[in-house]
């Protein structure tokens, strides 16, 4: 079989995913929330009392996504916790909660929420301008730190009654909960911090919140889902296997219940793709021997000395001192930013070139390859490593007499499947 060659641009026009890849020559074990290639990685949550009411406070809550390379797609956050005491949200800029809850014990004026526990969700782009804050109104999307700072940010105002009215006596809220937008995060307990400092437009003026908390939330990709979500195959032109996904990695095909999968070349595929008793599980996926929603094929070198990328932007992360090993690619805004569904134009591909180093690089023993690779902040499940393509023994030579006494430069060819 010939090696898998693939052409360097695509691109679709109809909304699926968000596309942000990960990928490290680097060998870590995954435990709990930790992540090696982040290890600093959190959502930080911070609740800044700006002025006293006359029975409560107006607050500033403003969520920072630290993460480098795991960003929150469409329909976006949703952040919850339990009150204290009796409090209600009197009125809310820039977000709203899903339900208002129970607010018969109120006269005339009625709060905008009077639940226990409730769960704010951003608004959406577009909302009213007099509805607005500073950061608000993405829909909940949030970009990662590496990958935009300024829009790795939302933010939204709340006028909190039946509250404390002074440092002493304003409860901070609880079990804290962040969905983004489902499961995987854990946020531990508010801590009260130095009050947040603000300088006014012309920097001649500082003022500060009259109290400020903290929540901190880690992901864990083991809370988020129960099985993998997307694998990795590989290819190389010095041997002409190619490495598929291991079978069963994100499940088995249920022959025994038709419909759990689709079949591209089904004749009755528009009635497996939606039907009724169906609309509210999770999208089908392809039938493959993978059963993954996401394929990643890798074709040639593994990351290093990165020359040029074709088609996606790049942005190398280096969280060691010394160990460049590890680069982050996503899709330009309007061109290949999205992946669509499964079909002829549901994959995305780019072109990287790599200048090697005659020293240090070698094919033997399936070192041109990424150690680990990452789709949407999710490590994908690699092949073992006595499958990856190896450089048969009697053409080393000849391969390195390719390199010549400069450095060689490589492509790499990236599909993502759906």
């Amino acid at each position: 079989m010939e090696p898998l060659w693939l052409p360097t641009r695509a691109s679709g026009s109809v909304v699926a995913t968000l596309l942000l890849l990960l990928f490290s020559c680097t060998t870590f074990t995954s435990t709990e929330a930790y992540d090696a290639l982040d290890p600093t990685a959190n959502i930080t949550i911070k609740w800044d009392i700006i002025t006293w009411t006359g029975d409560g406070y107006v607050a500033v809550v403003t969520m920072y996504n630290f993460q480098q390379y795991r960003h929150i797609q469409a329909p976006g956050w949703t952040l919850g916790w339990t009150w204290a005491k009796r409090e209600v949200i009197w009125n809310m800029l820039g977000g709203q909660t899903t339900e208002q809850g129970d607010c018969s014990r109120f006269k005339g004026s009625i709060p905008h929420c009077c639940k226990k526990d409730p769960s704010v969700v951003d608004l959406l782009p577009g909302a009213p301008y007099n509805q607005q804050v500073a950061n608000c109104c993405k829909g909940g999307v949030l970009n990662a730190w590496a990958q935009d700072p300024e829009t790795a940010v939302a933010s939204f105002q709340l006028i909190v009654g039946s509250a404390g009215t002074t440092n002493k006596t304003v409860r901070v809220p609880k079990n804290f909960t962040l969905k983004a937008p489902g499961p995987g995060y854990t946020c531990g307990p508010a801590k009260i911090v130095r009050p947040t400092k603000f300088s006014t437009n012309d920097k001649r003026r500082t003022t500060q919140a009259m109290m400020t908390w903290n929540v901190t939330c880690t992901y864990s990709q083991f809370l988020a889902q129960k099985t993998p979500t997307c694998c990795v195959s590989l290819s190389s032109f010095y041997n002409n296997t190619i490495v598929n996904c291991p079978t069963c990695t994100c499940g088995c095909q249920n022959k025994r219940e038709p419909g759990s999968c689709v079949d591209p070349k089904s004749p009755h595929l528009a009635s497996v793709v939606s039907p009724p008793s169906r609309a509210l599980n999770p999208p089908l996926v392809q039938c493959t021997s993978h059963m993954c929603p996401i394929r990643v094929h890798w074709h040639h070198p593994n990351f290093d000395n990165v020359t040029q990328v074709f088609s996606f932007n790049y942005k190398p992360l280096t969280p060691y001192e010394g160990l460049n090993d590890t680069g982050m690619l996503w899709g330009v805004k309007f061109y290949n930013d999205l992946l669509v569904s499964a079909g002829a134009i549901g994959n995305v591909q780019s072109e990287l070139l790599f200048r090697k180093d005659k020293s240090s690089f070698t094919f033997d023993k399936g070192w041109a390859f990424p150690r680990r690779i990452y789709f949407n902040g999710d490590n994908c499940v690699m092949p073992p490593p006595d499958a990856y393509p190896w450089l048969p023994n009697a053409s080393s030579r000849l391969v390195l007499s390719l390199l010549g006494a400069l450095t060689g430069i490589l492509a790499s060819f990236l599909v993502f499947e759906c």
